[in-house]
């Protein structure tokens, strides 16, 4: 299921990932500002668990996060995201999946995996901010159900409906929370309009 953050603030964070002429800093500060308005937007997969919490007063009913959290980042890009969700979800414990991909085929190739343990309690938000062909974020699923992963949350910046198409085809109970969903894939399988290599941006290495 695709939801689309609907927010004045996040478009105009966008428009300022999409300006070639936006610098480094910028675009990671616009970056981060998304990142927050996807992780507030992320929290309602969180099920909570009630405790007894005593106030000066007298002693009430509270709330705490009722599941084992993990960020995973799809390297390089995704570590633009893990901030500002780590900042709303400190309890998080963060892994790194490493993929690249090659230009040729388009197809994917793992060269890093840390993956947290996971329980049965364990919901993990797959944080990629371009969602282009899809074939990394199955490639991460694929690797996390292997791992006994039964909850995941797909979290990204930029959508293509391409991408979209092959996640839900694949993955029909997955969630997809994204900012924007793009025209298309271009014939070399970049997201356009787009932004360019989130990557590359973000740490200043275009």
């Amino acid at each position: 299921m695709l939801t689309v953050l609907d927010n004045p603030l996040v478009r105009r964070d966008i428009t300022l990932l999409r300006d070639k002429t936006t610098s480094p800093d910028r675009f990671r500060a616009a970056m981060q500002r998304i990142g927050t308005a996807l992780a507030v937007e992320s929290a309602k997969f969180l099920g909570l668990r009630t405790l007894r919490v005593q106030t000066p007063l007298e002693e009430t009913e509270g709330y705490d996060i009722g599941h084992d959290v993990i960020l995973l980042p799809v390297l390089r890009a995704g570590v633009s995201l893990v901030q500002a969700f780590s900042d709303l979800m400190p309890e998080a414990r963060i892994g790194y999946i490493g993929l690249s991909r090659n230009e040729k085929t388009l197809a994917n190739e793992e060269y890093y995996c840390n993956i947290p343990t996971l329980t049965p309690d364990s919901l993990v938000f797959v944080l990629d901010p371009m969602l282009a062909t899809g074939g990394s974020i199955c490639s991460t699923l694929e690797r996390l159900e292997e791992r006994g992963a039964k909850r995941m949350v797909i979290v990204s910046v930029i959508a293509a409906p391409e991408g979209v198409k092959r996640v839900e085809t694949m993955f029909p109970n997955i969630q997809i929370l994204t900012s924007t969903l793009d025209r298309c894939l271009n014939e070399h399988g970049f997201i356009v309009p787009g932004l360019g290599d989130a990557g590359d941006r973000y740490h200043g290495t275009v």
